[in-house]
């Protein structure tokens, strides 16, 4: 059964967060470092993006991807307001959004989407979504820096210090 995705209605600015991103072919950008490709020939969209902290993934319509040349990876049953729909995956995506990058999935929309920003990259960039100044900020538990958080397992006998 085939699901329409619901989107907010256009010119609505509550709480509404929309930023410049770039995203390239992680594989092609790898070549271009290597010397393999010209770094003119990585194919790359530059492209505004809605902040959806309720979306999981990065999620673009179908002909961006296929203009990335991103690699198929799996189907995956999603859930829209308008009730579950599958929709695709891919790998190998580079993301860039205010100078920080990272490698992630993307997820397929149906033409006509916007492109929505959501929660793993923003958790992998270390973003905080500043919904009254209507922008990204960094995280202000990191003093805005970059920061990945690694949270060390203390073993039950280390602690008892034996």
């Amino acid at each position: 059964m085939s699901r329409t995705i619901v989107e907010p209605k256009p010119g609505v600015e509550m709480g509404r967060v929309v930023v410049s991103i770039t995203v390239e072919n992680a594989d092609d950008r790898e070549r271009a470092d290597r010397g393999e490709l010209r770094p003119e020939d990585v194919r790359r969209v530059e492209t505004d993006a809605l902040v959806d902290s309720g979306a999981t993934y990065l999620c673009m319509p179908e002909s961006m991807i296929a203009s990335l040349g991103l690699k198929f990876h799996r189907p995956r049953e999603s859930r829209t307001i308008t009730g579950p729909i599958t929709l695709n995956v891919y790998r190998g995506a580079a993301i860039e959004v205010q100078g920080r990058v990272v490698t992630d999935e993307v997820l397929g929309l149906p033409e006509g989407r916007q492109v929505l920003l959501g929660q793993i990259p923003l958790e992998k960039l270390d973003f905080w979504v500043d919904v009254v100044n209507h922008r990204l900020v960094g995280n202000p538990e990191h003093g805005g820096q970059w920061m990945a958080e690694v949270f060390e397992v203390v073993r039950a006998a280390d602690a008892a210090g034996g």
